[in-house]
């Protein structure tokens, strides 16, 4: 097969596993807003696509990062590396959307180019330092997503505390429009780059491309897949993230976007790319423990912290496993 067609092949993967992203992710932008009633799941989900492609449009840091800090050398890593590593994230969102479980699209990714990467040329190859950074972004976001979680919650009951219930969701209700409308911006601007990263890596190492630039039909391209992902829905996975983990009041929800938006856009301006999902997870966490210890369903966030752990491995060995046969045919 012709180098041409396999970078081809990356491509298509690439925008697949964007789209994947799109309707596996999309609770981290709405199941807030869908669980306290502020939107209908119809007009949240629009909302969502739409804003999910306007930030993915507003920056390639974190694209560069993906594309060029997992490896010594962004020329080692070919177009069987990448379609294998696609390969095993996409299997691995399609299982974990399909048992509800929010997993890390992130980690699915770096995990499925770690176990390519080392199969295809070996541990040499890996740049730990810039691994160790991504991976403590994405380790570190979800313990700081909890605790400010937790203080931002408080922090709006001591504001509320003199304000009758009724009025405090009326108001909250309102807010959580604008609260969940940057969820789903800073979402677009960090999860859509991270196909942006490896589809330029493809187009880098075919020589198709002189630097480790996102072309602007990259950047259209990907945020279009997630746009239309975005649009199905991941309703088993909306469900697990707005109900099973803490039964959510309009104050509960907004504190929890508010947080979560924050963070997310944080990462991607300091060019860091985190899991949406542990992130937003993280920060309903904080906000249901700010209310009471017991109010937060711990056996639901043990059952996701357990996907969380094995994600990485688990995509690591899918791809090596997916390289191998790869290589077998081409």
């Amino acid at each position: 097969m012709p180098d041409i067609y396999m970078i081809g092949v990356v491509i298509v993967l690439a925008l697949c596993f964007d789209f994947i992203n799109g309707f596996h992710d999309t609770a981290n932008a709405i199941a807030t807003c869908v669980a306290t009633r502020a939107l209908s799941p119809r007009v949240a989900i629009i909302m969502s696509a739409i804003l999910n492609f306007v930030g993915a449009m507003i920056s390639t840091g974190v694209a560069k990062t993906i594309g060029g800090e997992i490896v010594t050398s962004p020329h080692m890593v070919d177009s069987v590396v990448l379609a294998a590593a696609l390969a095993s994230a996409i299997l691995w969102n399609l299982f974990t959307w399909r048992i509800g479980m929010p997993s890390s699209s992130s980690h699915a990714l770096i995990g499925g180019v770690i176990g390519a990467v080392i199969i295809s040329y070996g541990t040499g190859a890996i740049h730990l330092a810039g691994v160790l950074t991504i991976v403590l972004g994405l380790v570190c976001s979800p313990v700081v997503a909890l605790v400010m979680g937790y203080i931002l919650m408080t922090l709006l009951y001591l504001v509320f505390r003199n304000v009758g219930k009724s009025r405090v969701n009326y108001v909250s209700t309102h807010i959580q429009i604008l609260s969940a409308a940057l969820m789903a911006f800073s979402h677009g601007s960090n999860d859509a780059q991270k196909s942006m990263g490896i589809i330029t890596l493809a187009l880098l190492s075919g020589g198709y491309i002189g630097a480790l630039e996102v072309p602007w039909e990259v950047k259209v391209a990907c945020a279009l897949a997630m746009c239309f992902g975005t649009s199905i829905g991941g309703w088993k996975i909306i469900r697990t993230v707005g109900n099973k983990i803490f039964r959510m009041q309009p104050v509960n929800g907004l504190a929890a976007d508010l947080n979560s938006a924050t963070i997310i856009f944080t990462a991607t301006m300091l060019h860091l790319p985190v899991s949406t999902t542990h992130v937003v997870t993280g920060s309903i966490m904080g906000v249901g423990w700010a209310k009471r210890f017991r109010a937060v369903h711990w056996s639901v966030a043990y059952q996701m912290v357990s996907a969380w752990v094995m994600t990485i491995p688990c995509t690591a060995a899918i791809g090596a496993f997916v390289y191998l046969v790869i290589r077998h045919i081409y």
